[in-house]
């Protein structure tokens, strides 16, 4: 399948000459976004837990994971302590056997679909980070999304590496371009949930990102869902995602992932046999001193 991810056209019918006018800047950020969209998902293998921990950094890293006891929460690059000064999140509570579900939605390859019909089945209601090109490509399953009362999420327009961006007026535009046409599609404003692409980020994307008035979200489970011609075995699947979930657990899932949309069913099944229960990031959020 070949894949596009570069707009045919940005919000407001914004032209390709008003764009060049943004300047030198905004025109090698899309180049760059261009060339490697492809290579943008790869950088998720590091975040599959095999990544070092480095306590407290929260400048210029890649978010990983390291991985301890089955059953434990696992440690971030930045603690939950150190993140939360902006806002920003990647466990919940040890306190109670709840998961906070999110799926990441760059593009739609018909996967979707029954990943929502197994949520609805289970009655749970997840956070759907999206981008850009998803919105302009699949507006009717976001207006699923909603009407299913799922939240839907900031994963910038173009997908950019936002580390990269220290002008606030560049990092505000790839926010707010999805809000508006997340408004023009469903008629509601976009929750106030922000995921950084590629896990790349930044204290000062945190900073932008925090006073834009946005909770920035990590997580703190995932797995190598997101190559299309090397999709994960079910077995593989539920070694992860069954032998690592932990109380307070921020699962990341893509909807792109053909596997995911197959086993979602019985994954959450299992996870219901465990004695865990499903809350959303707005209820997280509202916990939040």
């Amino acid at each position: 399948m070949k894949l596009k991810f570069f707009s045919k056209r940005t919000p407001h019918g914004t032209s390709v000459q008003k764009l060049k006018k943004a300047g030198k800047l905004a025109l090698i950020l899309a180049a760059a976004f261009l060339l490697g969209r492809g290579a943008a998902y790869v950088k998720y293998e590091k975040l599959d837990g095999r990544a070092a921990p480095v306590s407290g950094n929260v400048s210029g890293e890649n978010w990983g994971l390291g991985f301890g006891q089955a059953g434990s929460q696992p440690t971030g690059n930045a603690s939950a302590e150190e993140l939360k000064k902006y806002d920003a999140y990647y466990v919940g509570s040890d306190a109670e056997k709840v998961i906070y579900l999110t799926f990441d939605a760059g593009y739609e390859n018909g996967n979707t679909q029954p990943i929502l019909d197994a949520l609805k089945k289970h009655n749970v209601h997840a956070t759907f980070f999206v981008v850009g090109h998803y919105l302009e490509s699949a507006p009717e399953l976001v207006k699923q999304m909603v009407a299913d009362g799922h939240f839907v999420g900031n994963h910038t327009y173009h997908h950019l590496d936002m580390s990269s961006i220290s002008s606030m007026e560049a990092f505000k535009k790839e926010m707010q371009d999805v809000e508006d046409l997340f408004r023009e599609i469903t008629g509601q404003e976009l929750a106030r949930f922000y995921r950084p692409p590629q896990g790349k980020y930044s204290t000062k994307n945190l900073e932008m990102a925090k006073e834009l008035g946005y909770h920035t979200f990590f997580w703190s489970l995932a797995y190598v869902d997101w190559y299309q011609d090397k999709q994960p075995t079910k077995e593989e699947a539920f070694k992860k995602l069954i032998g690592r979930i932990h109380p307070g657990a921020i699962v990341l899932l893509h909807s792109t992932s053909q596997t995911n949309g197959q086993i979602l069913d019985e994954l959450l099944t299992q996870w219901e046999a465990q004695g865990y229960t499903f809350r959303t990031l707005e209820d997280f959020a509202k916990a939040q001193p």
